[in-house]
């Protein structure tokens, strides 16, 4: 009998020129964005000296960074699932002393960052990591992940929702489409989709929704990619097992593989268009020339 053929192990290997603030937010001192605004206060030393420009490159493992007279160590990538419920808000400082989704995190772990946001009103599955590239990845349109999300509104929706969510609703900063749609429920006073987004936008799927007559009560995001929120209850947060980080990285790669073959493909302009079905061009009509003729009597 054929041995099963075994899947091969992935490799990382070491890194070797990054931007600062990237080298900065991955160590968990703070987020890319602060990092540059430090950056260029001067609060960063490497080797010794002061870089206060961006971009600036550093070699991990190489030179020695300092933040404030400390040195900046990489640390280990952390991978943290959270359902998170209602009522909590995904910032990491919130001036109304709000309940953050960091704090449904253990005690002791890295700091990790949520990878995009639900807002207050909406539930449901939440990635937390402090491995930034990872991070851009799935939240990139370009990479095209799909998230779904459960989404209960008011009133009897019609035959044509479907179509209209997939072909696209316009809103004030352009077309918002959904690709994949599904009516789970539908009554008089209540219906029940399945949408499917590769794309994200601020609360996308409430203004799509609103501008279609049907203002969303609850929405709940219940997968990422090949990420499921059943099994874990409201409010509860676990690790991302090694099996299912290598399911996202396979479907991250399969999804921008889908996307770049969908996108539509931009040609260039040439000087004169070719003629059809391979025939000859016509001849071009002889320029005029201003030079007067002489007559001859």
């Amino acid at each position: 009998m054929a041995k099963r053929p075994t899947r091969k192990k992935r490799t990382t290997s070491a890194p070797r020129r990054m931007r600062l603030q990237k080298y900065l937010a991955d160590s968990g001192v703070t987020s890319r964005r602060h990092a540059e605004s430090y950056i260029l206060e001067g609060r960063v030393l490497v080797n010794g000296e002061v870089v206060d420009t961006i971009p600036s490159f550093v070699t991990p493992g190489e030179d020695e960074v300092r933040f404030n007279g400390s040195v900046v160590r990489p640390q280990q990538h952390a991978y943290f699932l959270i359902n998170k419920p209602t009522g909590i808000v995904c910032t990491q400082r919130d001036p109304g002393g709000r309940m953050r989704v960091v704090d449904l995190l253990p005690e002791g772990i890295p700091r990790v960052y949520p990878v995009g946001r639900l807002d207050v009103d909406s539930s449901g599955l939440l990635l937390l990591t402090n491995d930034g590239e990872l991070a851009a990845k799935v939240s990139h349109p370009s990479y095209g992940l799909p998230k779904v999300y459960r989404v209960e509104v008011k009133g009897e929706v019609p035959r044509d929702i479907v179509a209209q969510m997939r072909k696209g609703v316009y809103l004030s900063d352009g077309r918002a489409r959904a690709s994949e749609v599904t009516v789970v429920h539908h009554a008089r006073d209540r219906s029940v989709l399945e949408l499917t987004l590769r794309e994200g936008r601020n609360r996308q799927i409430r203004r799509m929704l609103a501008r279609l007559g049907h203002p969303v009560k609850t929405l709940k995001r219940i997968r990422i990619g090949p990420l499921e929120v059943r099994r874990l209850p409201d409010g509860a947060c676990r690790r991302l097992s090694g099996v299912e980080l290598d399911r996202l990285l396979d479907a991250l790669e399969t999804a921008r593989a889908e996307a770049a073959a969908n996108r539509p493909r931009r040609t260039r302009r040439r000087g004169r268009p070719a003629e059809r079905d391979g025939g000859p061009r016509r001849p071009e009509p002889a320029r005029e020339t201003k030079r007067k003729r002489r007559i001859v009597n």
